[in-house]
């Protein structure tokens, strides 16, 4: 039997090999003897909100991912700031869970790695406490200057980050535990 926590953890950068993206990987990878870690990274391949279609006729794609977020027994979300706002692809998907549960008492890390992120960051709490998501304090983290924080090749190399981001992961568990 695995015990191992399911946790999806979905990067909301419409960029390939982004900040965020290693963000969710460093996370994945040093957490995988308690995670099972699945990371959504491709949010283009969701079709646009449509209010006709939250409950007849829901497309395949958002049926799937409510499942997904559904079972899950934690979300992590790592995303940028586009124009002081949450990008339009991670708006998108979860404007397709707002008239369903799936969100509901799920706990959540929120993490906004950004050049600078402050708006987005408050814009996406915002958007989580209206669904019903269960976060703290500790459970959310903005990083700015994330260009000088993560590698080309996708390596964390600030020590306070990763410190930062260590003490994120200890709360996001203590969070998933309660569930």
């Amino acid at each position: 039997m695995d015990d191992k926590k399911k946790i999806i953890g979905i990067c909301g950068s419409a960029s390939q090999n982004s900040g965020n993206l290693a963000i969710l990987k460093f996370i994945s990878e040093s957490e995988k003897s308690e995670f099972n870690f699945e990371i959504i990274e491709d949010l283009t391949d969701f079709p646009h909100f449509r209010t006709d279609q939250t409950d007849k006729n829901v497309p395949e794609k958002i049926a799937d991912f409510r499942n997904k977020i559904f079972s899950a027994d934690g979300i992590i979300i790592c995303t940028p700031e586009y124009v002081f706002s949450i990008p339009s692809g991670l708006k998108n998907i979860l404007e397709w869970c707002v008239s369903t549960t799936v969100f509901s008492d799920k706990p959540v890390g929120l993490i906004t790695a950004s050049a600078s992120g402050k708006k987005g960051h408050e814009e996406l709490k915002l958007i989580m406490k209206t669904i019903q998501t269960f976060f703290t304090a500790d459970t959310t983290l903005l990083i700015q200057g994330i260009k000088g924080k993560v590698s080309r090749d996708g390596e964390i190399i600030d020590k306070i980050t990763k410190t930062e981001l260590q003490k994120l992961i200890e709360s996001f568990k203590e969070l998933t535990k309660s569930e």
